[in-house]
């Protein structure tokens, strides 16, 4: 049972938060709004994204939805900035928290994503998608473009695939948002829940310096300068190794056991 269970009971809550097995799953709950980024979504999400990097219990952050819809981006009803809506935190601050948190963030996208929810499914570092949805970047439609979400979203694709998605604002298919790297993988709407543990399963194997230290890799390397890189990567590799957890991991590899971090750990045949 979750140490916090998710109560659907609870329609007025923007987000939905739980806790099992080391992860956390929070479940954007706007259905009757497509999960349109409104103040009380944003603000919900920022606090239970804190919540759970802040527990050390959590090993793993899903990220979901409620209702046919993942995201539908910007809440084009909401008060304009400066109005009554006004979210405490912004886009920029959402994408960076998810992108920056030291624990995986796994998107289990169960429906469609569209405008800067597309941006959620980006930043997060693995994402399952159901093969029946939608994703796209639709703003030109609406005479803007996906200016912010382009910071996370342009790093996992390729330039001629980005600009026809952006100029056109079709929306895909998951399979093709996973040849251009939108997303992880595309899978059937049965599968969905098995897809996502098998990546929660081989998650949790990692150490959790290790994961970060690797979050940290992906996202820092590539902008630096080669000898900057090999630098820093090079202290961050003498840091890791001699640390307390590579020790148990090397010594859980010679005594052919899970190391110490993996749950309910056992010895391997």
């Amino acid at each position: 049972m979750p140490d916090d269970p998710i109560d659907p009971d609870q329609p007025s809550s923007p987000t939905l938060y739980s806790v099992a097995a080391g992860v956390a799953t929070i479940a954007l709950n706007r259905p009757e709004r497509k999960n349109s980024m409104s103040a009380e979504l944003m603000n919900g999400l920022d606090d239970d994204l804190a919540r759970a990097e802040a527990d050390e219990a959590v090993r793993v952050i899903v990220l979901t939805n409620v209702g046919n819809t993942f995201c539908a981006g910007a809440d084009l009803k909401a008060d304009r900035p400066g109005g009554a809506d006004e979210p405490r935190v912004s886009l920029p601050d959402l994408l960076t928290r998810i992108m920056a948190c030291p624990k995986p963030v796994v998107g289990r996208i169960d429906g469609h994503a569209t405008g800067g929810g597309v941006g959620l499914v980006a930043a997060c570092d693995l994402s399952i998608m159901r093969d029946d949805a939608k994703i796209g970047f639709t703003e030109v439609r609406i005479g803007v473009a996906p200016a912010v979400i382009s910071v996370v979203c342009l790093p996992k694709m390729n330039r001629s695939d980005a600009m026809e998605l952006f100029l056109t604002g079709d929306r895909i298919t998951p399979a093709r948002a996973a040849e251009v790297g939108l997303i992880t993988a595309a899978t059937a709407p049965d599968d969905l829940d098995e897809t996502l543990a098998h990546y929660l399963d081989m998650l949790v194997r990692g150490g959790p310096s290790a994961l970060s230290a690797a979050k940290d890799l992906v996202n820092r390397v590539p902008v630096m300068a080669q000898e900057e890189a090999f630098a820093w990567t090079a202290a961050r590799s003498q840091a890791l190794f001699t640390g307390p957890e590579a020790a148990e991991g090397i010594a859980a590899f010679r005594d052919r056991r899970d190391p110490s971090w993996v749950p309910d750990a056992e010895p391997r045949p």
